[in-house]
């Protein structure tokens, strides 16, 4: 693989909980040791948008992964622009006229999230993806997905560390990615099917990598954060 061009790279950490409190002292501990923080659909199904407004310390990675028709897609980005979203998430799946949608929404607000498209799920294995009917393996769904996001309007993707070469084949430096299902040396890898640790999935060309449980569960929830961001060149 070629270098790549300098650009932002680094941690997003995922406050896995659906407690505000609980969200609200992760967020003040692991902070300094990161670009980001995740909240996800758990979070915002129990805490809505003033859940989200609470959140400090960070720019808001909001994961709410959305799948619907077009206009419905489309309307729920404008809701969610007021929070100021540093990225959104929605779904590859949905259709090159659902991200397009969600692109044309986007606009509408200042300071526009990066829309990143979820390419298969970290959870899903070749097993698992032939159970739904999709035939092939987990990297030839991925690169197919990334090349309908990214061309009907998305940002970046979203994907596991071990499809991260052959997006960079296929889409080359432009696009955004995002890696979740990052387990650091000695980590649970949990329900987690596709992993790698926080320097292989950077050498291999990611932008910015998920770490949740294995900071947010930790003893020490600031110094496992400090650990792995230190792992990012």
């Amino acid at each position: 693989m070629a270098e790549r061009t300098p650009r932002p790279r680094g941690l997003i950490i995922a406050l896995d909980t659906p407690d505000p409190a609980r969200a609200a002292l992760l967020a003040q501990a692991v902070a300094p040791h990161c670009g980001l923080l995740k909240l996800g659909l758990e979070f915002f199904a129990a805490n809505g948008p003033a859940g989200v407004a609470r959140i400090g310390g960070r720019p808001v990675f909001l994961d709410l992964k959305l799948h619907d028709i077009p206009n419905t897609v489309a309307g729920a980005v404008r809701a969610v622009l007021p929070l100021r979203p540093a990225m959104l998430t929605l779904h590859a799946a949905g259709g090159p006229g659902m991200i397009a949608a969600a692109r044309e929404a986007a606009e509408d607000g200042p300071g526009r999230p990066i829309l990143l498209a979820v390419t298969v799920l970290t959870s899903l294995d070749a097993a698992a993806l032939a159970a739904t009917g999709i035939a092939g393996t987990a990297r030839e769904q991925v690169v197919r997905l990334g090349r309908l996001a990214i061309a009907a309007g998305a940002d970046g993707l979203v994907c596991s560390a071990h499809e991260l070469a052959p997006l960079r084949d296929a889409l080359g430096d432009a696009p955004m990615l995002v890696v979740p299902g990052i387990r650091p040396a000695g980590s649970a890898v949990g329900d987690q099917a596709r992993v790698a640790s926080p320097r292989q999935a950077i050498a291999d060309g990611a932008d910015w990598l998920v770490v949740g449980r294995p900071i947010t569960n930790a003893p020490d929830p600031a110094e496992a954060a400090r650990a792995i961001a230190a792992e990012i060149p």
